[in-house]
């Protein structure tokens, strides 16, 4: 089971106004711990006035820089984003887990493989580190980038993209999509939807010679995105997704339950397993498992509790849990058993989960 680990601020650079890059170095021999794969995030946690806050942010460096490096972009009202871009120091310690997450293709130098990358905002972060990996361990592979912001000063990165179609001349080409600020192609103003995305593939991108697409941002436009790769004929297995922001609260209101119901008919006998052992113990049906893996002093691992970054995956090996909210694992993870525990309520009275697989 991964647990958090020590890391030293190297470096703090500002890509805009309100968005820092983060070059970190594991400590205490964990180095190796930290190897990503291109794609992959990080969950931090944080000590702010006694409440322990987490929050996962995605690797931007390629596997092939010979650094660490995070993103982070500032959120109205965030505390972690907001004491990163304001606070942080060259030479102070972070605590991580190691790198997670499945939004990535396995790489092969005889590619010859045209990607199509969409991202919003901060969402060019996992996105990046995809690019450049690609492009450098693929030589025969291609990348077209579609990015959407707000205006030409929100463009995160904008440089180190500009670097990258200089040095991979004819295999990476970039739309920028601005919101606000008007350009000379009308269909790059505005926001990225289905019937943008439809004008694109019928006039700049060759949709059919894509063979996997990378989306990561809002949830609206990777809906609207995915629904116009669909119907221009990619299949769900060509769609990789990263969400970046959910309208989940990341918890329910505990169900209403009538004065007169049994009590033992909504409690659940779990058997949670996590670091190699086992720990039983009655909750309740309106609980989450990870919750009650909290409540009852186990050191459960999660980050956003809403579905997104996969950091509370676990696999249920007996009865049957009710998944809520699932903007992480694939079709073929949740056929296996696999689920988020953030999300999961028990439904049957007994449920046996390990969080080791």
């Amino acid at each position: 089971m991964a647990r958090f680990h020590d890391l030293t601020v190297t470096d703090i650079k500002k890509t805009i106004r309100d968005a820092v890059v983060v070059t970190l170095r594991p400590e205490n021999g964990a180095a190796a711990d930290f190897d990503f794969t291109q794609g992959q995030y990080l969950t931090f946690r944080h000590d702010f006035d006694g409440e322990e806050l987490r929050r996962s942010y995605s690797i931007c460096a390629g596997k092939d820089d010979g650094v660490l490096q995070i993103g982070i972009k500032r959120v109205e009202g965030g505390a972690f984003s907001t004491w990163a871009n304001e606070d942080l120091k060259i030479g102070d310690r972070l605590q991580a887990m190691p790198p997670m997450g499945g939004f990535f293709t396995e790489l092969n130098s005889d590619n010859a493989n045209h990607y199509l990358g969409f991202a919003g905002g901060s969402g060019i972060t996992p996105v990046l580190s995809i690019i450049k990996t690609t492009l450098a361990r693929e030589p025969k592979s291609s990348f077209t980038l579609v990015y959407a912001n707000k205006g030409v000063n929100t463009i995160m990165f904008r440089e180190e993209i500009e670097d990258l179609k200089n040095l991979y001349l004819g295999r990476f080409n970039v739309i920028h999509v601005l919101e606000s600020d008007a350009q000379e192609i009308d269909l790059f103003t505005g926001l990225v939807t289905e019937e943008k995305c439809a004008q694109l593939f019928e006039h700049w991108i060759d949709i059919d010679s894509v063979d996997t697409a990378f989306i990561c941002g809002p949830e609206p436009m990777m809906l609207g995105i995915a629904s116009a790769l669909r119907k221009a004929g990619l299949d769900d297995s060509q769609i990789k997704f990263e969400l970046f922001a959910s309208a989940q609260p990341g918890r329910l209101a505990r169900k209403v339950v009538a004065k007169d119901a049994a009590k033992s008919a909504n409690m659940t006998s779990a058997a949670i397993t996590l670091d190699g052992a086992t720990q039983t113990f009655d909750m309740p049906k309106d609980v989450t498992i990870l919750d009650a893996a909290l409540e009852n002093a186990m050191d459960a691992p999660y980050a956003c509790k809403a579905g997104v970054c996969s950091t509370c995956r676990c696999r249920v090996l007996e009865g049957e849990v009710e998944m809520v909210a699932n903007h992480a694992l694939e079709d073929y993870e949740v056929e296996k058993g696999y689920v988020l525990s953030c999300q999961s309520f028990p439904l049957t009275d007994r449920v046996i989960v390990d969080f080791d697989q």
